[in-house]
């Protein structure tokens, strides 16, 4: 997401502080931890859990080759391999322990006396918290349900039919219809929890864009051999040209890792993975013609296959090959493509985007899937700026009508009654106490408007939601179509009835 000129809009203090500030190292968590707040299961768990204990014996044998790596368990819950190495990420020990990689870690290492899987044991533990009694109510219920409803999910990978839906009915599972930073991190979680995750990524496409759920990644020892792995989201930001893919990287995440970067990506642009028109190497100058022209196309990419991206033609390629020689054969007018994966970060690829004018985009499978311009990125960021835009103004229309209306006094002794912020004018007011001065029936009345205080009031709370979002960089979807309009007549109202 772009990252707005601030214009003096900060963040309420709410509940992202307060989530953050319960998820400081240090404090006991419980059943909610893994079904609420969906924070991942580590190997520590297991064995605070009594499902490990330190000093257990793990191996982890490889398909093909036989050969068998050897560690155990530390009372902190590391893996220590038999050189004295420890490790917190199971993967990472895994990796380390054959010199290559990547691996699921929780798929990769057993139980070295009974050959039982450390994700056997997360599962386990997993089923234990879902059947402790919910205390408190129906965010327990809601996630016991969704528990059942991920061990399915599961389950349907693992027998080769897995699910596939749209990333907003996923959301929906979570009761969610928007991908912020803490119910993307929860997804996440829960999905990695469960062994599972999206192909393609659900965080790096659009929000009506299918994914498919799908199980642990096999070792990567047997799957030399595959042509197409799906793949995580890539760190790969400089095009490449024609030639072959970059190589799919872990889809497993790590326990240690920070606050994920949220940003827009190239697959959340429309255009990314909506298909492409396209040639072949061996065709001719009026194949290219018609197809350019009927879908009025600046550019054709040219492809033998899906993933042999050969090139493209533009209009420009084709006069100056016709220009050089009336009989040049189609080849002299292909030109360099370049290519990104559609989990690329848009911000990193946009200095290729402006100099080469267009790029192809690959999905989860390598494919040639689609094609991006400086148009579409122009619409994207236009859409996303305009929730940003109209905050500002609402946060300077609320202040307007509060200056111009009321007692600076009054309005002091409201929001800084015990004089700690030391707030001395009108602009240093912040959202909350717009909603503290106008709540108050006293303060109100001064205003003589003909409208529903409650319903006002109402109104701000939910806009106070939405502005919190943006201000932290959660909304990854933008602020909704049913949000704008709010805002949009907000705005307009306080203009009308604040003059």
């Amino acid at each position: 997401m772009i990252r707005p000129l601030r214009g003096g809009i900060e963040p309420e203090e709410d509940a992202y502080d307060r989530f953050q500030a319960e998820r400081r190292p240090g404090r006991a968590l419980g059943r909610a931890s893994y079904l609420i707040e969906g924070r991942r299961v580590l190997v520590s768990d297991l064995v605070d859990a009594g499902l490990l204990t330190a000093g257990t014996q793990l191996t982890f044998r490889r398909k093909q080759s036989g050969e068998a790596h050897l560690a155990k368990v530390t009372g902190d819950g590391r893996i220590e391999l038999s050189d004295g190495r420890q490790f917190k990420s199971r993967s990472a020990a895994a990796a380390a322990a054959t010199g290559r990689g990547p691996f699921d870690g929780w798929t990769a290492w057993a139980l070295a006396d009974d050959g039982t899987l450390l994700d056997v044991l997360r599962q386990s533990l997993l089923d234990t918290v879902a059947e402790q009694p919910a205390p408190g109510g129906s965010a327990a219920d809601v996630s016991a349900a969704r528990h059942a409803r991920l061990k399915d999910a599961r389950k349907q990978a693992d027998a080769g039919s897995p699910i596939t839906l749209t990333v907003r009915d996923l959301l929906g599972w979570w009761g969610a219809s928007r991908r912020g930073y803490l119910i993307s991190e929860q997804i996440a979680s829960e999905l990695t929890n469960h062994g599972l995750s999206t192909v393609p990524d659900f965080a790096a496409v659009g929000i009506d864009d299918r994914v498919t759920l799908t199980g642990p990644s096999v070792d990567s020892e047997d799957a030399e051999s595959e042509t197409a792995k799906p793949e995580a989201t890539t760190g790969q930001a400089e095009p490449r040209t024609t030639g072959a893919p970059a190589p799919a990287t872990s889809g497993d995440e790590e326990e240690d890792k920070g606050e994920p970067i949220q940003g827009q990506t190239v697959g959340s642009l429309p255009s990314a993975l909506r298909g492409v028109v396209s040639v072949t190497s061996s065709a001719n100058f009026e194949e290219a013609f018609t197809k350019m022209q009927l879908n009025g196309y600046s550019q054709l990419p040219v492809l033998d296959g899906t993933r042999n991206l050969q090139g493209a033609v533009i209009w420009e390629s084709i006069a100056q090959a016709r220009y050089k020689d009336s009989q040049a054969p189609f080849s002299q007018a292909i030109v360099k493509a370049h290519d990104v994966s559609y989990a690329d970060h848009l911000i990193d690829v946009l200095p290729y985007l402006e100099q080469y004018g267009f790029l192809l985009v690959r999905d989860q499978t390598k494919q040639v899937a689609g094609i991006i311009t400086i148009a579409d990125v122009a619409a994207e960021y236009g859409a996303t700026a305009r929730p940003f835009l109209l905050i500002g103004d609402l946060d300077r229309q609320l202040r307007r009508v509060i200056s111009e209306g009321l007692d600076l006094q009054e309005v002091i002794t409201l929001c800084d009654p015990d004089k700690l912020r030391n707030i001395t004018s009108f602009g240093q007011m912040s959202y909350g106490d717009y909603q503290r001065v106008l709540s108050n029936q006293q303060q109100w009345d001064k205003l003589g408007w003909p409208l529903d205080r409650k319903s006002f009031v109402a109104r701000l709370d939910e806009l106070r939601e939405v502005r919190n979002e943006l201000m932290h960089f959660n909304d990854k979807d933008k602020a909704g179509d049913d949000a704008i309009p709010k805002l949009r007549n907000m705005i307009e109202l306080l203009r009308r009835y604040g003059s």
